[in-house]
């Protein structure tokens, strides 16, 4: 019997017995996703070597559906100048998508944060009129990148947190400065994309969660879901990136297992009701506040996951989901505060030696389960 590509990684990965009657090997996730309409995906990067490394090249076409670049497509990859481009890295990852019959995700056309905008940004000459050269720059990136890819995309973020998570105010940045609102500024974005890439999904992405602590940043984005809609922006979805378990930034204070699921509820009602889709599209499980003993670890990360995916998916307006890493030895996570064990973290669904876990079990039974997705015109 003769393995496909697909059979032959799950057999590797000791997700599949040796060849046996099809109904006795597991699915891949994405095959899972697609049960109920959706598709599973996961980040990679070219920058931490993710994506140099066969292994986890191997888990991508295995496991995912599509793929979303970690960095290569952020201002500061891609114009590091003001007057340039730079799309060689991202171009890497597109090949090997379309080689391997893989979506992509554009991540992102405007991350609307002062610290992550290339500096020359913040430190830009926008001349004697500033609206208009700012509005200018703004057109050239998001159709520059649009038009390059075309439907090779199929949907972009195209504006990341643009709400400050402690105040739900928009944030400021020299765009916004310039042109004279935050608002005028996301909104630009989208329409310029909705212009360039006419039948990609356009996301507002955020990382606003189900945690406590999280209330003020909700009440933000809800904001600027009603006021899209009031402004007739061209917003077809909110992503949701789902980092979830304990905080990611210096100073948080561990908050693993403790969320509000009734607001949480409250506020995808709330976006549904206004007519959105939803992503889930970095999703992974911070384990910095939970003790060092490994199965246990893995226990408590898989259920915590379980439990949010099995509420998440109860929604049929949501549509694909994207790990924010396949494999524990290449997370973001491993360089955000540190275990005070010192112990490596374990927020993916595979291991640094690229054995499966429970958070993996997890995310497939979860899928296997879900109802499904709502298509929306």
């Amino acid at each position: 019997m003769k393995l496909n590509r697909r059979e032959s990684f799950l057999l590797a990965f000791g997700l599949m017995a040796a060849p046996a009657p099809a109904a006795g090997r597991h699915d891949s996730l994405d095959a899972l996703a697609q049960r109920s309409g959706r598709r599973f995906g996961s980040t990679v990067g070219i920058g931490n070597g993710a994506f140099d490394d066969p292994r986890y090249r191997a888990l991508l076409t295995g496991e995912c559906g599509v793929l979303v670049p970690e960095n290569e497509l952020k201002w500061g990859a891609i114009r590091r100048r003001p007057d340039s481009f730079d799309f060689a890295p991202f171009d890497r990852l597109m090949a090997f998508a379309g080689q391997n019959g893989l979506g992509m995700r554009g991540h992102t056309l405007l991350w609307h944060h002062p610290q992550w905008f290339p500096a020359w940004v913040e430190t830009h000459d926008f001349g004697a009129n500033p609206r208009t050269r700012a509005e200018a720059v703004i057109r050239d990136h998001v159709a520059t990148v649009c038009r390059r890819y075309g439907p090779r995309i199929h949907s972009y973020d195209v504006v990341n947190e643009a709400v400050d998570a402690e105040t739900g105010a928009m944030r400021e940045t020299a765009f916004s400065r310039a042109v004279g609102s935050a608002e005028a500024v996301v909104d630009l974005a989208f329409h310029t994309a909705r212009e360039a890439a006419p039948g990609a999904q356009l996301v507002y992405n955020d990382y606003m969660s189900w945690e406590p602590g999280n209330e003020a940043h909700r009440a933000g984005v809800l904001r600027l879901l009603e006021g899209f809609r009031r402004r007739g922006t061209p917003v077809d979805a909110l992503g949701i990136q789902g980092h979830i378990g304990s905080g990611n930034n210096p100073g948080d204070q561990p908050t693993f297992g403790r969320h509000d699921e009734a607001a949480w509820r409250r506020f995808l009602d709330e976006v549904v009701g206004m007519g959105y889709g939803l992503a889930i599209t970095e999703f992974d499980v911070h384990d910095r506040g939970l003790a060092g003993d490994i199965p246990a670890r893995d226990r408590a990360v898989a259920d915590y996951a379980r439990a949010y995916l099995d509420l998440m998916l109860s929604y049929p307006a949501l549509g694909e989901i994207l790990v924010w890493g396949m494999s524990d030895r290449y997370s973001w996570l491993q360089e955000r505060p540190a275990r005070p064990d010192g112990l490596p973290k374990r927020p993916c669904p595979y291991d640094e030696a690229f054995r499966p876990k429970p958070l993996r079990q997890a995310i497939a039974d979860a899928l296997r389960d879900a109802g499904t997705v709502h298509r929306r015109a």
